[in-house]
Formats: C-alpha cells, sequence, structure tokens
C-alpha cells in the first residue's frame, strides 16, 4: 500500500514537472513573424500591440479609428503597421486581408488575436431589441469568425497560431444581452477550430480573463445604456419591473464593477504573449482569480447555487412580488 502511493505521488510529480518543462520551451526565431492584432485603439490590443513590437514582431495592427492608429503609431518602432478595420463590416475586413497579405509577402501569418468587442447594453432581456444583439454579435462573434477564415490560409501557411480573447461570461451568462452569446460562440468556434488546425500545425488558444476595468466594461457606460433602454420601454414592461427595481439595478451593476472590475491589464497580456510565443501554446489560459476560481467554480456548480447567488446580486421586480432592497452583497 506505500509503495503504491509512494508510485502514485512520484507519477504525479513527474507529470507537473513535465508540464513545466514543456510550458517552459519557446519559439525560436521569433523576429520578423508577424502578428495580426483586432482592436488596438486602446486597453488590450494596444498593449499587447506594443509588447509585441518591442520583442521584435512584425506587428499589424488593426484600429477602429485613424487617431487610434495615430497614437499607437509615434509609441511604436517603424515596423509596427495599422490598418483601419470594423469587423462589422465586410468590406472593411476584405481591405483589412488583402493588407496583411501584401505586408506578410508570402511568409504567412505567424499570429491572429481576436480581442475586439462590439457595444453590448446589459439589462433584463425583455428590455432589449434584436438590434442590441446585432451591435455586439456582428463584432465580437461574427465579424471574429469571418477574419479569420480570410486568414486561414496565411495562418496554415506560416503553421501559426490563433489567439481568441474572452472573459469570464464565456463561462457564466448571468445577465441579458449580446455580450455572453457572443463569448459563448467565441469559445465553441475556438474548440472546433483547434481539433480541425491542428492537422495544418496551426495552434488555437483562448484567454478568459476576469471582469477589467476597459471601455465596455465601464460603470458610466452601463448606466448610460440603462437609462436609455428604460426610456425606450413600453409602460406595460416598466409598470412590470418599477421605479425602484431600476433604481437598484444600476446600484447593483455599478457596486459589481467597482468590487469586480481590475485595472490591471498586465496578467492578461502575459497570458497572450504565452500563447504567442510558446513552443507548445495551453488550449486555455484564465487570467484572474476571478476567472480562475470564482467564475469558472459557478460555472460548474448546481444552477441552484449560481441562481440564488445573481438572486442575491441583482433586484427583483416589482411583478415578481419579492421584495426590492437587500440585494445587495460584498463580493
Amino acid at each position: 500500500s506505500d509503495s503504491l502511493n509512494i508510485a502514485i505521488l512520484a507519477s504525479i510529480l513527474s507529470l507537473i514537472i513535465y508540464w513545466l518543462i514543456r510550458d517552459g520551451h519557446r519559439v525560436r526565431n521569433l523576429r520578423g513573424k508577424h502578428v495580426f492584432i483586432t482592436d488596438c485603439d486602446t486597453g488590450l490590443g494596444k498593449s499587447l500591440a506594443k509588447w509585441l513590437d518591442k520583442r521584435g514582431f512584425c506587428v499589424i495592427a488593426a484600429c477602429a479609428t485613424e487617431k487610434g492608429g495615430q497614437e499607437l503609431r509615434l509609441c511604436s518602432s517603424l515596423s509596427l503597421k495599422t490598418v483601419n478595420l470594423n469587423l462589422a463590416d465586410s468590406n472593411s475586413i476584405a481591405k483589412a486581408v488583402v493588407v496583411v497579405t501584401k505586408e506578410t509577402a508570402g511568409k504567412g501569418l505567424f499570429g491572429l488575436v481576436s480581442n475586439a468587442e462590439g457595444p453590448a447594453p446589459v439589462a433584463p432581456t425583455d428590455w432589449l431589441r434584436i438590434e442590441d444583439f446585432h451591435s455586439v454579435l456582428d463584432v465580437s462573434l461574427l465579424g471574429l469568425i469571418e477574419i479569420t477564415l480570410k486568414l486561414l490560409p496565411l495562418l496554415k501557411k506560416a503553421e501559426g497560431r490563433v489567439v481568441n480573447v474572452a472573459n469570464a461570461k464565456g463561462l457564466m451568462a448571468f445577465v441579458g444581452g449580446g455580450y455572453s452569446l457572443s463569448k459563448w460562440g467565441m469559445e465553441a468556434f475556438s474548440d472546433i477550430l483547434r481539433v480541425e488546425m491542428q492537422h495544418f500545425g496551426v495552434k488555437v488558444s483562448i484567454v478568459e480573463h476576469g471582469f477589467l476595468k476597459t471601455g465596455i466594461v465601464n460603470s458610466d457606460v452601463i448606466e448610460r445604456d440603462l437609462l436609455r433602454l428604460w426610456n425606450r420601454l413600453t409602460p406595460e414592461i416598466r409598470d412590470s419591473y418599477g421605479e425602484k427595481y431600476f433604481v437598484e439595478y444600476i446600484k447593483a451593476q455599478r457596486s459589481s464593477v467597482k468590487r469586480l472590475c481590475d485595472s490591471d491589464i498586465s496578467k492578461v497580456i502575459k497570458c497572450m504573449g504565452h500563447a504567442l510565443i510558446a513552443k507548445y501554446p495551453r488550449t486555455r489560459y484564465r487570467a484572474g482569480w476571478d476567472a480562475k476560481f470564482f467564475w469558472l467554480f459557478l460555472s460548474y456548480a448546481p444552477s441552484c447555487l449560481s441562481d440564488r447567488l445573481l438572486c442575491m446580486m441583482f433586484p427583483a421586480p416589482a411583478a415578481s412580488g419579492r421584495s426590492v432592497p437587500g440585494v445587495l452583497i460584498n463580493i
């Protein structure tokens, strides 16, 4: 019995050591390899573009605005190129693909990092219209799929890698709107692509980060969208929720952003960088304590537990008969 326990522990320790050694291997001759990154105006995309540029990559950064591209070029080397890209527009995607094809000059594309996020109203589902779902799905999911499909020939030529950036809403849906749908769809698309592309030497990774304080996840933006949605509701829907619900829902969203959102994006950049430079990139990276433990745990927990937590975090509509106060919790 003691010998068996020792053998098991030795096997586990050997596997851990093997994984650590394997995880530490890096791709050689990275200088001059081309990486295309979406949404580089601010935040994760801009920081990653500068990080890769300093390490000798030939970065092609897609920006939504000309101002974003100019600011990035001013703080980067001459090898970094920018291109305007609107992922909701097929013509814009086609033009960007032409630029990438020209820049890679027959070498192929070593890396594609999809990081773009469309504007996504966060609100109860019956406050929304179909165009509210299109605003985020057309960019964060359908746009991601289209740009990936069009760049696959270049990625296969270079035996490169695809890095798709998701977050905790790809693990668990707990607010209405298209954002969670786009992240769940990204997870499915990435998994399918990873299995299929491994035959061509293309590696696919997903970076699942915790909540970050960005332009998308910002209490002022969320409150502005909530007010706009509330004002356009029909009297019937508005009465079913009640004015008190609206006030408490805004407080709940504000509290969630304040307590859960992290302004430090370096841990996410580290994961994205490893997915690009590691010889054996991981299938999934989880950046942030909430992504590694809290949301991952809830995604596997019984629905009764996660449902109960959401009932504690958010108020109840007036029509439900439950009291609205006392819904906020400290996380």
